[in-house]
């Protein structure tokens, strides 16, 4: 039976494939861009894969967007928009940070408390967090972009248990290094703020991280697999070494010293 899925941040990379990816296995997809010319763009995208997509404008720091994003009626929220700032701890602007959190964690928290009553009160609902590998572990020179998703992990494991009992299911993605753009972005994102003269702690080459990434054929098949599946996993990382660099990870939070 076709679903109705509004996903944010689909104007590139893993929510433009899923988008059109759903809308072509015959989904209803409304699909959220950022910019009025990401919204043209992406019709377009729409009209040479031959597919229907409702595209809106959706700005997740603007409240009139946030209202008009939430007054259709979804079976499925996922939540996928996100920003990438590089910078070490000591060093990043907290305008940077701040901008992080209003738009991974913020602009998302006040999308699902506009969507998710709807689902509550028909007793049935699926939001799908777009979470990271850096939810999990840490990448240095990357922590305001894992604070933010950390902060998406103990919201979406909240909502979990407090929206179970009302048949709505909740979900996360944790995409690895993937080749969509973003990660360069990412790499990219400190360079007009960083004087190393007067850093406190020098950035490093992020050149030889970005060479070999992953191709996002295989999260955009995860995530689909994640939306339309009727009994999804709660988490879903790819690839699936980037798993076990995980659960490294985890264990050794338990084991190293300060």
């Amino acid at each position: 039976m076709p679903q109705k899925t509004l996903i944010t941040g689909a104007s590139s990379g893993f929510g433009r494939g899923t988008a059109l990816e759903l809308a072509r296995q015959g989904q209803e997809v409304i699909a959220a861009a950022e910019t009025w010319p990401q919204v043209r763009s992406l019709r377009e995208d729409a009209r040479a894969a031959e597919v229907d997509l409702t595209v809106i404008k959706l700005n997740l720091r603007d409240d009139i967007d946030i209202s008009h994003a939430a007054s259709f009626d979804v079976d499925t929220l996922v939540l996928n928009a996100g920003v990438m700032e590089g910078g070490a701890v000591v060093d990043i602007p907290l305008q940077r940070v701040r901008e992080s959190f209003d738009i991974n964690v913020f602009g998302h928290l006040d999308l699902v408390q506009a969507i998710a009553p709807k689902m509550i009160q028909r007793r049935q609902g699926r939001i799908v967090w777009t979470s990271s590998m850096g939810g999990i572990l840490v990448v240095p020179f990357l922590g305001a972009y894992c604070a933010t998703k950390h902060a998406i992990e103990a919201l979406a494991g909240s909502m979990k248990a407090e929206l179970e009992p009302f048949g709505i299911k909740v979900a996360t993605v944790n995409p690895g290094v993937f080749n969509t753009g973003f990660n360069d972005t990412g790499a990219e994102s400190y360079v007009q703020w960083y004087d190393a003269e007067t850093a406190q702690i020098p950035m490093p080459d992020f050149g030889p991280s970005l060479a070999d990434q992953a191709d996002p054929q295989e999260m955009i098949d995860a995530m689909v697999e994640t939306i339309v599946s009727e009994d999804p996993d709660y988490r879903t990382m790819r690839p699936q070494e980037t798993v076990a660099a995980a659960k490294q990870w985890q264990e050794t939070e338990w084991t190293q010293k300060a």
